[in-house]
């Protein structure tokens, strides 16, 4: 199928979004809060949620949503509400056309299709992270503002925003930000490639005849050639796993280390740096989130790198808000993908 107006509505919608939340990271306060996980949400989720759903909704009011954020806490708080709502009924004129939430309630309603959709095998749904790396965003640093799109449970499109990686960067980090530009964004349609092109709010255009595509991993790559990235912080990942998996390599341990999710992903297919991604639980029960995977895998995908979980399956999108089949991931250019496979069944005893 052609998906190049399913492309261009998502691209402007992530680069409005994109344009909100580094609006604000400039401001002492950003109305930062701490969910029951103990993640930070700042008033940035909630407006981008807002913003992108809105526009989605109104051109494919037939879809479904899954997004990260519920309306819960503005519902409770009148003034978070207040700051949530002046932020997004600002952008009312921003985007050429796309669609902005008419009232608070508006707004509300629009934020909890995501916060409360859950999914499924079945039909059209659009998976967005509003600030992917909420942490490092806060600070300052890298994170993606992330929509991707899924039929019957598979990845068709992905569009990541990265509103502070530079453009041309060969290297992704926290501290290198694209202070003075609009960052870049990067997707991927499935079966036609991955692209990056600059990001372009300012003009509010999808400048996508400026997209470059993205190389696919040579066929001839090799295991001593593998580095990985890697969230040290994390609580969910076992870090000592991923060090012994990297030792049985002969490679370094991380060597790009960075809080996103999504931001991960792209440091692979930007060759940022790294090359290569797991993720060992700390906790047997612990599964990830669909908006924390669901566009970033595709793109690591159409430049030539395999996603399993850690026993070699594929990776099933389409079983609700979390990847609740998944057991741990693994993402790897294809010619050594059997290397690292092996490497992490040496280290995990996946029949405990």
């Amino acid at each position: 199928m052609d998906y190049s107006k399913e492309l261009e509505l998502a691209t402007l919608t992530v680069q409005r979004a994109s344009k909100l939340t580094k609006s604000i990271l400039a401001a002492v306060d950003k109305g930062a809060l701490d969910k029951k996980d103990n993640t930070p949400v700042t008033i940035a989720d909630f407006a981008a949620q807002a913003l992108i759903i809105s526009a989605v909704h109104a051109v494919y009011p037939e879809d479904e949503f899954v997004g990260e954020e519920s309306a819960a806490a503005l519902r409770e708080s009148p003034e978070l509400l207040n700051r949530v709502w002046g932020l997004v009924s600002s952008f009312q004129n921003e985007g050429h056309g796309l669609a902005t939430p008419s009232s608070p309630e508006e707004m509300l309603a629009l934020i909890d299709l995501g916060g409360k959709g859950q999914g499924g095998p079945n039909g059209r749904v659009w998976v967005l992270d509003p600030v992917d790396g909420t942490a490092t965003f806060i600070q300052g640093q890298q994170y993606v503002v992330c929509l991707a799109l899924l039929e019957d449970g598979e990845q068709k499109l992905g569009v990541l925003g990265c509103p502070n990686l530079p453009v041309g960067a060969n290297q992704v980090h926290e501290d290198i930000v694209d202070k003075h530009g609009d960052g870049q964004i990067v997707y991927a349609i499935a079966g036609q490639g991955a692209y990056t092109l600059p990001m372009n709010y300012s003009s509010g255009q999808t400048n996508l005849d400026s997209a470059v595509p993205i190389p696919k991993y040579p066929t001839d790559l090799k295991t001593s050639d593998l580095r990985f990235v890697d969230c040290k912080a994390s609580n969910s990942t076992d870090y000592k796993k991923h060090a012994l998996v990297a030792s049985k390599l002969g490679v370094p341990p991380a060597t790009v280390d960075l809080w996103s999710a999504q931001m991960r992903y792209v440091a692979v297919v930007v060759r940022g740096g790294g090359n290569v991604l797991i993720k060992i639980l700390q906790k047997d029960s612990y599964r990830s989130c669909l908006w924390d995977h669901a566009g970033g895998m595709l793109v690591a995908q159409e430049v030539g790198c395999v996603v399993t979980d850690l026993r070699g399956k594929p990776i099933d999108c389409g079983l609700g808000r979390t990847l609740a089949g998944s057991f741990g991931l693994i993402c790897a250019p294809a010619s050594v993908y059997q290397d690292v496979f092996k490497a992490v069944q040496e280290v995990v005893d996946l029949d405990s």
